[in-house]
Formats: structure tokens, C-alpha cells, sequence
């Protein structure tokens, strides 16, 4: 049985299980529905084409898989990426005297989730600290939605029972800093900011202080994006390290880079700029839902070596979710296979 019909049986098998496991099993089904309707553009898009190439041709051939290559590079997955998969996908074939491509459309399936999974275990998981406050430094540029998406997981921590404080250390964009606050409020979770134009290493400072005096579990910092001054930016980001290593140990736990989905290839040129500059420990993909390129998941993956952390596929805040390659692929290929 190939991946994506274990995926099937697990997110839509009926068991007769106790009513704790239920409640778990639900609280999963209705994550899975969001990952169905976030990805149905990139369903609709490049899947659909998958599923056209199958009825075009009565038997795989090189124009067979020309096609493929070309609707796989369309999706963002990456050049490079696409062209060695479709190497490997033609030896499987070969070894496994496939000639059907109906009956390979579940061995596509099965690789992209090989180019994921890999040797390399990624994990989505963030590395909550078990003593003192777990400290999320977000970077990307502006126009990500990268204050948004953090009001979002503050929501979401909120929810897991953790004590998060905001810290608004985009101090140079206009609006930033109120714009965090709305969120803080929005979500019911703490808020530290100073005045727009101040040095934002000082407000990541008396961010970190009150985290750890007053018992936080998690402080996430929101920063700058402005890229197009790289060395500048690096001294800043480089200046906020050194303050929170200072006051809590081994911080920033993590420092995560939020892109754009519908950039697509431009918001893997970003990612690149930014792992120059910092050490990014994970990526936070918005607007998943607003493109039909939906195999950006695996040129990040490929190309950054990266684990995607959570994606957003929708604008509600519970569309932001922790990213799972199961529910991706199912998501994905619900209508293929």
C-alpha cells in the first residue's frame, strides 16, 4: 500500500475507540479539513494537470515525462529538485516494469513524500525550554504578514495553556508596533513595546527582562524586515541575539523566517539572503491557500534544508497551523489518487 492510501485510511477511517482518542481524532479530522480547503488552489492548479497528463497518455513515455517535469516546475518546486525526481521516478518505473501512468500516479505521490521525509528527519516541532521562557525571534520582509502570523501562533500557544508574551522590536516600520499591540489584544496574550524609532535591541532587552521575571513560557519578538540593507540588518539581528543571550539561556530557542507562499521562487531567493545573515532555525509559510503553486513546501525543503514550522491557509487564526507533511500530501492529493 502506497502513502497516500494509509493517509486516506488514517484521516478517514472510522474506528470505535474510547471517547478521549474521538475528541483527539476529531480535533485532527477538522485540521485535515483545513489543510483540504487551504491547498484547493494547488489542487486545482498543478494536481488537476497531474491528473490530465495521466489520461493523455495510454503509455509512459520521454514526452510523458517531459510534461511532468514542466508541471512540476510550474508548482515552485525547483528546477534542480524537479529534475532529479523525475530521474528517480524513471528508474522506479523501469525496475518496476511500470508502463501505466494511472498506475504511477501513486509512486509520484509517494516520492514528493520521500523529497520531504528524505534521510534528514525535519522536525515541525518548536523546542519549548523546560526551565525559563522559550524565545521565537521572527525575521522576513515587510509584506509577509509576518506581525499577523505572529498573533496567530501567540493565539495558538494561548490555547495550549502557555503564558506568551508579544514584544514589539519592529520599531521602524510605521504602525508595526501598534499593529502587534491590536494583536495582543485581539488574542488575549501580553504585550511589551516602546515607542516607534527607538533601538530595538533595548526593547527585546526589557521584552526578555519582564519574560523572565514574571514567568513567561514563550516570548515571541517581532523584528525589522528591511532586507535591501543586509548589513545593517545583520548588526541588528546580531545586537538582539547577543541582548537575549545575555538574560536567557541559549536564546533565541528559535529564529524563524517568514515567507510569502505566493512569491513563490522569490520568496526562496529571500530565505537564502536571510541565512547569510542569521542562523534561521525554520520557516512559517503564509498565504499557502492564495496559490496554486503549492510545491513550494518541498523546494524549501531541497533547496534551504529547512523544516517548515506552520503554514497559513486561510485568514482565520485557526488556519494557522503546525506544519504536518501528512496532512500536506493529503491535502494535496485528496482528488488524485
Amino acid at each position: 500500500m502506497g502513502i497516500f492510501n494509509k493517509l486516506k485510511n488514517m484521516f478517514q477511517g472510522n474506528k470505535d475507540i474510547s471517547s478521549d482518542i474521538k475528541k483527539e481524532e476529531n480535533e485532527v479530522v477538522e485540521e485535515v479539513k483545513v489543510y483540504e480547503k487551504g491547498l484547493s488552489k494547488s489542487r486545482q492548479g498543478f494536481v488537476s494537470k497531474l491528473a490530465n497528463l495521466t489520461n493523455k497518455y495510454r503509455t509512459i513515455n520521454d514526452d510523458y515525462f517531459d510534461e511532468l517535469e514542466e508541471i512540476l516546475i510550474m508548482a515552485d518546486i525547483g528546477v534542480n529538485t524537479v529534475i532529479d525526481f523525475v530521474d528517480r521516478l524513471k528508474d522506479r518505473a523501469a525496475k518496476e516494469k511500470i508502463s501505466d501512468p494511472e498506475l504511477l500516479k501513486e509512486i509520484i505521490v509517494d516520492e514528493l513524500f520521500i523529497i520531504y521525509v528524505g534521510d534528514e528527519v525535519l522536525s515541525s516541532k518548536i523546542k519549548y525550554q523546560e526551565n525559563g521562557p522559550t524565545v521565537l525571534l521572527f525575521v522576513g520582509v515587510n509584506g509577509v504578514g509576518k506581525t499577523t502570523t505572529i498573533g496567530k501562533i501567540a493565539w495558538k500557544m494561548k490555547e495550549e495553556g502557555k503564558k506568551v508574551l508579544l514584544v514589539a522590536a519592529d520599531t521602524f516600520r510605521a504602525g508595526a508596533v501598534e499593529q502587534l499591540h491590536l494583536w495582543s489584544e485581539k488574542v488575549g496574550v501580553d504585550f511589551y513595546g516602546k515607542e516607534e524609532g527607538c533601538d530595538p535591541a533595548s526593547v527585546v532587552y526589557d521584552g526578555c527582562q519582564k519574560a523572565k521575571e514574571e514567568d513567561y513560557d514563550v516570548v515571541l519578538i517581532d523584528t525589522a524586515g528591511r532586507l535591501q540593507n543586509k548589513v545593517n540588518l545583520m548588526k541588528e539581528l546580531e545586537k538582539m541575539n547577543k541582548v537575549i543571550q545575555g538574560i536567557i539561556e541559549d536564546g533565541p530557542h528559535e529564529t524563524l523566517l517568514v515567507i510569502d507562499a505566493t512569491t513563490g521562487q522569490n520568496g526562496i531567493s529571500q530565505a537564502k539572503a536571510f541565512q547569510e545573515i542569521t542562523d534561521i532555525t525554520g520557516i512559517v509559510l503564509t498565504k499557502l491557500d492564495g496559490t496554486a503553486k503549492g510545491g513550494i513546501v518541498l523546494a524549501i525543503k531541497e533547496q534551504l534544508g529547512l523544516p517548515v514550522k506552520f503554514i497559513g491557509l486561510g485568514e482565520r487564526k485557526e488556519d494557522l497551523q503546525v506544519f504536518d507533511i501528512e496532512k500536506y500530501i493529503y491535502g494535496l492529493f485528496k482528488d488524485m489518487v
